[in-house]
């Protein structure tokens, strides 16, 4: 399955890393990563932490990176709450030469970033 929709409303994300473009390695030589129409891509690494639910502990959250789609401008640096515009994840595995499933996980991907709603914070103190 590719490109699963997922509601991210439930969880805060702060900027941990400026986004930066994504870079691949080719013959030893790193270029930017691109679509198939060459538009390159971007990544951010972000903080995602459940929000508080009454009557139940807060989680502990954790960093993620997420490839954005287009390069999402200035304005998003360290600290700074951002709300992810239609993020969906993607899963990956690899195999051994027997056959067998030797590693799985989770990929983030997104259109772009927009600042946190204006009820919220948009810096962390």
């Amino acid at each position: 399955m590719q490109d699963i929709p997922f509601v991210s409303s439930g969880y805060r994300f702060m900027v941990t890393e400026a986004p930066t473009m994504k870079m691949r390695e080719v013959r030893g030589e790193l270029v930017p990563a691109t679509d198939r129409e060459g538009t390159p891509a971007f990544v951010v690494m972000l903080f995602a932490k459940p929000r508080q639910v009454e009557g139940r502990r807060p989680g502990k959250g954790e960093e993620i990176k997420v490839t954005l789609a287009a390069d999402p401008g200035e304005g998003f640096e360290e600290g700074t709450y951002v709300e992810l515009i239609d993020p969906v994840l993607n899963t990956w595995q690899t195999t051994g030469e027997d056959g067998r499933i030797t590693g799985s996980g989770l990929w983030f991907k997104a259109l772009g970033l927009k600042p946190a709603g204006s009820g919220a914070a948009q810096r962390a103190a």
